[in-house]
């Protein structure tokens, strides 16, 4: 037997066997066909492993919830990194509350911090400013449009891609070697 394409069609099909006969096994196939990228998403969001454990569950406890009233407008995986991400800002919410800082918002353009050798793509992702690391997770690593990420963040598309732009150049900064230039 040949595994299931990985498509809307048969996640609304598994969907559909976990609303009406409370399948078990349909419910499997979901997660674990949806929980790597939910799980590595939150991860690079909230930099911590028990609190995105903790959010991977908690999603999944929503979508179960949420299920009868998904509409279907966007694919399975879209809503359920929504999801993720909403839980995932309220978690750095409560962290910002509690230190006293400014929540998970709009960042302003940053200088470029200064080099460090042999820096590697996840340290460089983690060190960005939590909102341009959002637009640059959402959009470059799961694929959403800037329309779709301005939904879930509550930003305008304009300025989903201005924080893209800000996020790309801190990368690039972080991961140039020294003595190269990428300015144009």
């Amino acid at each position: 037997m040949r595994p299931e394409p990985h498509d809307t069609e048969s996640d609304a099909r598994l969907a559909r066997h976990v609303l009406r006969e409370g399948s078990e096994p349909a419910f499997r196939t979901l997660y674990r066909r949806h929980s790597p990228a939910l799980y590595q998403f939150v991860l690079r969001l909230l930099g911590s492993v028990s609190e995105a454990e903790d959010v991977v569950q908690d999603t999944w406890i929503r979508v179960v919830e949420g299920l009868p009233r998904f509409r279907w407008d966007a694919s399975f995986r879209t809503w359920l990194l929504g999801i993720g991400l909403n839980r995932s800002r309220e978690i750095l919410r409560k962290a910002c509350r509690s230190r006293g800082e400014a929540p998970l918002e709009i960042e302003p353009e940053l200088p470029a911090p200064p080099l460090v050798e042999r820096i590697d793509l996840e340290d460089a992702i983690q060190a960005l400013p939590r909102g341009y690391r959002a637009v640059f997770l959402l959009h470059d690593v799961e694929g959403l449009t800037h329309d779709e990420i301005a939904s879930d963040l509550g930003i305008s598309a304009g300025t989903s891609k201005s924080q893209l732009y800000f996020a790309r150049r801190v990368l690039r900064s972080h991961l140039k070697p020294k003595g190269v230039s990428h300015e144009r």
